[in-house]
């Protein structure tokens, strides 16, 4: 993958893989009937790390990172997340709101032009998936419950960005940025950090 592949692209799925140590993403191109396609970025996050830092690559070698996104501070409940290149230019940011998370999880994106807030689609599957989490057998399994994302743009009221999950084995998101207004490679960010860091 070069840097561009992902700025203006419209439509891209997140796959997930767990290993021993660590937390692996594939970032793939969608054809017309949504069947995955070439590999457009790999991200790793460390478990355990000081601070929470996913990077993304061009391929599985893992060799040439393109860029990442990293907590300002140690692991906390409301840590704002930068997005930067390989560089370490910014791309954007995004962060968590804490307390409107309690019953519905809602996130806050801002990037070039953009500035949205993310809510979880659906406020019973909210409640549901928490009441699944705080039981202690049910929440050491998968949860049955699909979550979606909307992100709104502030001013406009627009969606920016959605990410919905698939029913799969492993975590599997589809991911749509209607007319490429958010950069692919901030919408990539965010969404991997729904998965990564949704029980924050």
């Amino acid at each position: 993958m070069s840097e561009q592949s992902l700025i203006g692209i419209e439509r891209f799925a997140v796959d997930q893989k767990i290993t021993m140590m660590v937390n692996r993403y594939q970032i793939r191109e969608l054809d017309a009937e949504g069947r995955p396609g070439a590999v457009l970025a790999v991200a790793q996050q460390k478990r355990m790390a000081f601070k929470e830092q996913v990077t993304f690559y061009t391929d599985e070698d893992r060799r040439t990172p393109v860029f990442s996104f990293r907590a300002r501070q140690r692991m906390d409940l409301g840590a704002t997340y930068d997005v930067t290149d390989a560089r370490g230019n910014p791309l954007g940011e995004f962060r968590k709101d804490f307390a409107q998370s309690l019953l519905r999880s809602t996130w806050h994106l801002q990037s070039a032009g953009v500035d949205a807030v993310g809510q979880e689609r659906d406020a019973t599957i909210a409640l549901l998936r928490r009441g699944w989490e705080l039981l202690p057998v049910l929440n050491d399994l998968p949860s049955p419950f699909l979550f979606h994302f909307d992100f709104a743009d502030r001013g406009t009221g627009a969606v920016v960005m959605s990410s919905e999950r698939r029913r799969a084995l492993r975590d599997r998101y589809v991911v749509t940025v209607p007319g490429g207004v958010l950069d692919g490679r901030v919408a990539a960010a965010m969404a991997v950090a729904l998965d990564a860091l949704q029980s924050r």
